[in-house]
């Protein structure tokens, strides 16, 4: 992939209502009620990062167990371990982000471990809630052709991120978290 993004970040509120985010949540592993990641939430983060980069369509959130992303990770990437986010996009790499008329852009799906963001979560003394925003807003940016595989693009890309989280509350700085869309 080359340091260009598909996608150039815009300016808030540059998309239309056609251009909404919607977003499916499943599930899969056990979220122990320990803070609110709930659907309200992972909608919540993903429309603050469509909205930051004036781009909506259809993007579907996994939750999920260290060894379910064990095995994505090993089978996807050939990489023997579990991680944090995995992404898959549904549009190539040479493919422009536009949808048929009438359609909702297909984005793709990110999954996230939550037993790993637990972990990193304590690691880096924040919420539960920043870890897994940071995750989504992540993989939100790499499946529009975002990376961080040189020092340029990953200033870019973190900036991003820290922006986006920045706006519902969530930053590196505060303990607790925005609740319900209070920053």
């Amino acid at each position: 992939m080359t340091d260009e993004p598909r996608l150039r970040p815009g300016g808030p509120g540059e998309r239309s209502e056609a251009d909404a985010l919607t977003v499916e949540l499943d599930v899969r592993t056990d979220l122990l009620g320990e803070e609110q990641v709930d659907e309200q939430f992972v909608q919540r983060v993903l429309a603050a990062a469509s909205r930051r980069l004036g781009i909506g369509g259809e993007v579907s959130v996994s939750l999920v167990g260290d060894e379910e992303i064990h095995s994505l990770n090993r089978d996807y990437r050939g990489v023997d371990r579990p991680t944090d986010v995995l992404s898959f996009p549904l549009i190539g790499e040479d493919e422009m982000l536009t949808a048929p008329p009438g359609q909702p852009l297909l984005l793709g799906d990110i999954v996230v471990s939550l037993p790993t963001a637990r972990r990193q979560a304590a690691e880096y003394g924040h919420s539960l809630q920043r870890e897994v925003g940071f995750l989504l807003v992540h993989g939100f940016l790499h499946l529009l052709g975002y990376d961080h595989d040189s020092e340029a693009s990953e200033r870019e890309m973190f900036a991003l991120q820290e922006e986006v989280l920045s706006s519902i509350g969530l930053t590196r700085d505060s303990a607790a978290s925005a609740k319900d869309g209070e920053p």
